[in-house]
């Protein structure tokens, strides 16, 4: 009998879904694109439409062998990439790449793999969507125009390797002005005073802070002479109530997770950087075995802009809250979120367990250690965006302290809390410290009231600069300013770092000097490619595309012509940048100078600093921040004769202690030998059985505890 063949992206989603679907289907994965522009030339033909060149990439002639094969013997053709811009394009090209377009294709979309809502897609089949198919293009050849011909520019006049894009350099521009912020910052002095007090007879104190004096002018203190002067006027003050004001404060869940928010608070909370979180979450949403021969995705698609929840999910998660908490912790109606994202675009609910039934407990034995942190972030929010308010007490104190020259006013100010609503289960992590839930509550007072002064302090403060990028902060303001969109935010995190132009120094985002370099040649030669407004007014037309409102090819034309003509214009114009020498503590053996790194045509290597009078110049063994096995010496970076990159003892020959990968900086738990890479995601002991998670090692170094 013939079967129908369903095409997916991964082999986890194909299992999930064939445990789901009836025998007579046949599931083939595409293991991410199996078509793309070629790696070593434009692949765009400016002159003929943009029309694209498409390749099959190495490695996946024998995807496109094996589904054109098994589209030959089966009697439908579903295509159930995800449901977004990319799984409509990767649909597509597998039609054009295995030739199947003689066989009709059914588009299915679903934004969760259930049961449920696998047989609904299947039995409402669709067709593609080419607008979304067009804006997918148009995105893939915008990036290919912008980096294929900035990048050889940046080659010629500053170092090979360098790369310009689209969405990164916007980012590394951010992180470079950020940093020029802090560097240009100069801090300001500034004092506050606080008043111990207590009402006459009492023995509870509580205290008050000066905030104006007269009649309701506020009060700036600027250096130590004018605190000690208004402390002298204080002391010499009678105190006394003047109002009271008493009132409940609501506070409001926030919405279910889109994609930024949930790689905000996965930085926040977890320490997990985008492309960790999204690792993460695309297993969840793909499926985990959960037992007795059963797989299903835990929650729903994880590349959303949209905060809009199902009604049955809604439904489900208020009769859990019941169940759990009481009707106390439920509201009379269900909870709306409005989307605030700017140039939203996909029409998909926001990040969700499919199961709210499937508490986080429950499941646990059958997740990692980072799927269960995760989920329950996921599941948490989810449920407490559907609990009550939060309801504080909030009491304001207002106090006036009548001096001989002036009449001074303090204020005490208490939040306790008196409900706990959504907060019994979670509450939203904050990029500021002090995000706490409330204050300490005030002694029981009354207009009118005479209080007695116990002390007063005086403290002086200075202003700070702006703090540098996070994870969590960079997405926010790429989010914030319609840079990019929730599938681009990972990627261009671990681009900016990959290409070298910034740095992560205790989990905060720092350029280097190529950051620098780049940024500035770009902002004098290609305003517009690294201009917030510009590349957002970019997405924006990408989304037009998509709602069949923009033609691709004029958008296209409208773009190229006047990025083309400033192309030469730099190629002509753009003045060589040599990037400065960074010093070492290595003396030249030959003349005593203190040796310098360069930069050369195959990369980084020693050089006297008195070049050209000596020409001494040696290979660039950078060390390792780890240890030699063997003998307890620094690792270095050391080549074989043929080329070929490995990690020696700098005690060589003395010791041959050798490895292929290259060392963590973090030393083994176990053990305090060497970790090195077990594939992407993992790391382990080169001397004991020690296994763990790479990331989380690197980020435990590298980050404090939150």
């Amino acid at each position: 009998m013939t079967k129908k063949l369903v095409i997916v992206e991964s082999p986890a989603k194909a299992r999930t879904i064939g445990r789901m679907l009836k025998d007579d289907y046949t599931i083939k994965a595409t293991l991410g694109h199996v078509r793309d522009l070629p790696e070593k030339e434009l692949g765009v033909d400016t002159e003929n439409g943009f029309a694209p060149t498409y390749v099959v990439p190495r490695g996946k002639n024998k995807v496109v062998k094996e589904i054109r094969a098994a589209a030959k013997e089966a009697s439908a053709l579903y295509l159930a990439t995800d449901p977004d811009r990319e799984g409509e394009a990767i649909s597509w090209h597998v039609v054009q790449a295995a030739k199947l377009g003689n066989i009709p294709a059914k588009r299915v979309v679903f934004h969760e793999i259930t049961k449920e809502a696998i047989a609904e897609a299947f039995r409402h089949p669709k067709k593609l969507n080419m607008k979304l198919v067009d804006a997918q293009q148009t995105r893939r050849i915008l990036d290919r125009l912008v980096g294929y011909k900035i990048s050889p520019i940046l080659w010629r006049k500053v170092r090979k390797g360098l790369s310009a894009g689209r969405v990164q350099s916007v980012a590394v521009r951010m992180v470079v002005e950020r940093e020029r912020e802090i560097n240009a910052f100069v801090p300001s002095e500034y004092w506050s005073i606080e008043a111990e007090l207590k009402k006459k007879h009492a023995k509870e104190k509580f205290r008050a802070e000066l905030v104006g004096s007269g009649k309701n002018k506020k009060i700036s203190i600027a250096s130590e002479e004018e605190a000690n002067n208004l402390v002298a006027e204080l002391n010499s003050a009678h105190y006394a109530v003047s109002k009271v004001r008493q009132k409940p404060v609501h506070r409001q869940p926030v919405a279910p997770f889109i994609t930024s928010t949930l790689q905000q608070e996965a930085w926040r909370k977890l320490r997990f950087s985008a492309k960790r979180t999204m690792a993460v979450a695309q297993a969840l949403y793909e499926g985990i075995d959960i037992g007795e021969g059963e797989s299903a995705g835990l929650i729903t698609y994880m590349r959303t802009d949209s905060t809009h929840i199902a009604t049955q999910a809604i439904t489900g998660t208020r009769a859990y809250i019941t169940q759990k908490y009481g009707d106390d912790f439920v509201p009379k109606s269900p909870r709306v979120f409005t989307k605030k994202v700017k140039g939203a675009q996909e029409a998909h609910e926001a990040i969700r367990p499919t199961a709210i039934s499937r508490d986080p407990e429950l499941v646990k034995p059958y997740l990692n250690s980072d799927q269960f942190k995760l989920y329950d972030l996921i599941w948490k929010r989810m449920v407490a965006s559907q609990m009550s308010a939060a309801v504080f007490d909030s009491c304001t104190v207002d106090i006036d302290a009548v001096a001989p020259a002036d009449t001074y006013h303090l204020r005490a100010a208490s939040s306790t809390l008196k409900f706990p609503g959504f907060l019994i289960l979670y509450s939203e992590g904050s990029d500021d410290e002090g995000n706490g839930n409330g204050k300490a509550p005030l002694p029981e007072m009354k207009q009118g009231d005479i209080l007695d002064l116990l002390e007063l302090v005086p403290e002086q403060h200075f202003t700070k600069p702006p703090p540098r990028y996070t994870e969590a902060t960079l997405i926010k303001a790429l989010e914030e300013n319609g840079i990019g969109r929730p599938s681009t935010y990972a990627p261009t995190l671990s681009t900016i770092q990959e290409r070298d132009y910034v740095d992560k120094e205790r989990g905060h985002f720092v350029p280097k000097e190529m950051g620098f370099i780049v940024t500035d040649l770009l902002i004098d030669h290609f305003p517009d490619i690294v201009n917030t407004g510009f590349t957002a007014q970019m997405e924006a037309r990408l989304d037009q595309i998509a709602e069949g409102d923009l033609e691709w090819e004029s958008t296209l034309r409208a773009f190229y012509d006047p990025f083309a003509e400033t192309v030469e214009k730099a190629r002509l114009e753009m003045p060589k940048v040599k990037p400065a020498d960074q010093p070492t503590d290595e003396v030249c053996e030959k003349c005593g100078n203190p040796m310098v790194i360069k930069y050369g045509r195959f990369g980084k290597f020693l050089s006297c600093s008195d070049y050209p009078k000596c020409k001494n110049a040696k290979p660039l063994q950078s060390t390792i921040e780890a240890d030699c096995p063997q003998c307890g010496s620094k690792v270095v970076e050391r080549r074989t004769k043929k080329g070929r990159l490995f990690y020696g003892c700098s005690g060589y020959p003395g010791c041959d202690s050798a490895i292929w990968e290259k060392p963590l900086s973090t030393p083994c738990p176990d053990c305090g030998n060497i970790l090195i890479p077990k594939g992407k995601e993992m790391a382990k002991c080169v001397k004991c059985d020690y296994e763990g998670n790479l990331e989380e090692l690197e980020e435990k170094k590298a980050v404090p505890s939150a």
